[in-house]
């Protein structure tokens, strides 16, 4: 068994509303609220930030050999070629 340190995450001022509308998604998926909000925050730490795009884009070359329509072309000479099923 592993020995894994879990912290605790409390939430104050969630409406009511809020909290039945997860409580409900959370039976719809055959959760409990706990581990329906964990896999919430899971998802969330593995999706990267807006700026964590930014800086991916930013880091890519500033062009490419060839335009998008080159490709769409070379793509589509591609599969005009191919014979027939």
């Amino acid at each position: 068994m592993h020995n894994v340190c879990m912290s605790l995450i409390q939430i104050r001022g969630v409406d009511d509303a809020t909290r039945e509308e997860l409580k409900a998604r959370a039976v719809r998926e055959g959760l409990s609220l706990n581990a329906f909000l964990r896999r919430l925050l899971e998802r969330a730490v593995e999706t990267p930030s807006r700026d964590e795009v930014l800086a991916r884009i930013a880091g890519r070359p500033d062009k490419s050999a060839r335009s998008s329509t080159q490709i769409v072309r070379a793509l589509r000479d591609e599969r005009s070629s191919e014979p027939l099923a």
